[in-house]
C-alpha cells in the first residue's frame, strides 16, 4: 500500500514540474500585439505629416495689385495774341528762381505756366500769376493789344514775353486794386511803392 502512495506522489510531482516549465517565465516580455498597431499608428501619423509638410512650411505668397496707369488728360487752351506752343514753359518754381537773379532793368525772353490768381474785371487788360511763397507775377500785355476774359480767375495759363524787376507807384498800385475790386478801405492802406515781379505777354494760352 504505502509503495502506492510513493508511485502516486511521484507521478504528481513529475506532472507538476512539466506544467512548470511550460509556463512563461515572469521576466519574460510577452510579445503584445498592441505593439503593432502602435508602430503602425505612428507610421501612419509620420506618412501625413510628411504629406502635408511641404503645404504647411511653404511661405506665404505676395499678390501685389498694381493700379493701371491712368493717361494724362489732355487741356486744352484757348489762345490769346500772339499763337504759342504750350510744351517747354517752365514752372512757376522755375520762374520764381529766375526773378530771384534779375535786378531792375534786367529783362529776360521766358515763357511759364502757373494759376491765373486775379484778373482785371473791368477790361481784362492785366492778370496776376501765382508764384510759391506768396509771391505773383503781374503780367500785362504787349502794347495792349490783346485782353483775357474778366472770368479768367483760376484758370491755368502759359505766357511768353519779357519777365523783369519793376517798381510800381503808390498811383498804379491804387489803380490796378481799384481795377481788382478791393474795397476803398483796402485802397487807402497803400501808401508806398511796391517792388514786382513783371511780365509783359505777347502770347497767352489760358486753360478752357
Amino acid at each position: 500500500m504505502k509503495k502506492i502512495l510513493l508511485v502516486a506522489c511521484a507521478a504528481a510531482l513529475f506532472v507538476s514540474c512539466k506544467n512548470t516549465d511550460t509556463e512563461v517565465a515572469p521576466d519574460a516580455a510577452p510579445k503584445k500585439e498592441t505593439d503593432t498597431i502602435v508602430k503602425d499608428t505612428v507610421s501612419v501619423t509620420q506618412a501625413t505629416d510628411e504629406a502635408e509638410a511641404p503645404e504647411a512650411t511653404e511661405a506665404p505668397k505676395e499678390i501685389v495689385v498694381t493700379a493701371a496707369m491712368e493717361k494724362p488728360v489732355a487741356v486744352e487752351y484757348a489762345s490769346f495774341g500772339k499763337k504759342i506752343a504750350s510744351t517747354q514753359a517752365l514752372t512757376a518754381d522755375q520762374m520764381l528762381k529766375k526773378y530771384k537773379t534779375l535786378k531792375k532793368g534786367d529783362t529776360i525772353s521766358v515763357k511759364f505756366k502757373s494759376r491765373v490768381a486775379d484778373v482785371c474785371k473791368k477790361k481784362g487788360c492785366w492778370m496776376s500769376l501765382d508764384l510759391p511763397k506768396g509771391q505773383s507775377a503781374f503780367v500785362r500785355f504787349k502794347d495792349y493789344g490783346f485782353f483775357v476774359p474778366l472770368n479768367a480767375t483760376n484758370s491755368e495759363a502759359i505766357v511768353s514775353g519779357r519777365a523783369f524787376v519793376d517798381v510800381v507807384s503808390v498811383d498804379e498800385l491804387k489803380h490796378y486794386a481799384k481795377d481788382g475790386g478791393k474795397s476803398q478801405a483796402e485802397i487807402d492802406k497803400i501808401t508806398e511803392p511796391e517792388v514786382t515781379y513783371a511780365f509783359t505777354a505777347d502770347g497767352v494760352l489760358l486753360s478752357e
